[in-house]
């Protein structure tokens, strides 16, 4: 099945908030869709505070990636600035 890359920033006004509001509804959400996500965790700034992930996941298809995208509780929750979504293949190393 296809990977896709799903990176977001956060919001910069209450980014933090939404986030730590939100974080037990978004693991919750993985949680429930076993072997979606590959690999993923949060981008951090110099004080190592969380803003913004990156999500490797498998999906039929990128209509597939973007509905897992459009039902996670980060997004609901208003959290990000921008997101994207892009196809993307393993070239070097393996996600095991």
């Amino acid at each position: 099945m296809p990977l896709f890359v799903i990176s977001w920033t956060d919001r910069a006004d209450g980014g933090a908030d939404i986030r730590a509001a939100a974080r037990p509804d978004h693991l919750a959400y993985v949680a429930a869709n076993p072997g979606v996500v590959k690999l993923g965790g949060p981008f951090l700034d110099d004080d190592e505070t969380m803003v913004g992930s990156l999500m490797i996941i498998e999906a039929a298809d990128l209509e597939a990636a973007a509905d897992f995208h459009a039902n996670d509780p980060y997004r609901l929750a208003g959290l990000f600035e921008r997101s994207q979504i892009r196809p993307w293949r393993v070239t070097i190393g393996s996600l095991g």
